[in-house]
């Protein structure tokens, strides 16, 4: 899961599902929230999303992810990440090869 993350190139954004199932474990996007919260130091932990493109961060974390973001080109359309930022699964294992 973690060089599926570190794949996730600059503009572009994850669902944490998405990640999950590009490295194999379609049912683990749980796990991949944990590992952002514990090795998101050293990952481009603002790059992985909630479903549909949704910060699921609350408070400053939100803000410093959305701009963080936004300084990669990241457009949003309202409080979601515009679709054509977003990698879908197979998108993430193509990255891998």
């Amino acid at each position: 899961m973690l060089d599926v993350i570190r794949r996730i190139p600059r503009g572009r954004v994850a669902a944490y599902s998405a990640v999950a199932a590009a490295a194999g474990y379609p049912l683990h996007h749980r796990l991949v929230v944990q590992l952002l919260r514990h090795r998101g130091d050293r990952l481009p932990w603002h790059r992985v999303l909630g479903a549909g493109g949704e910060i699921r961060l609350r408070g400053e974390a939100a803000l410093e992810q959305r701009l963080r973001l936004e300084a990669e080109g990241v457009r949003f359309r309202g409080s979601r990440v515009a679709a054509e930022h977003i990698l879908k699964a197979e998108d993430l294992v193509c990255l891998r090869l």
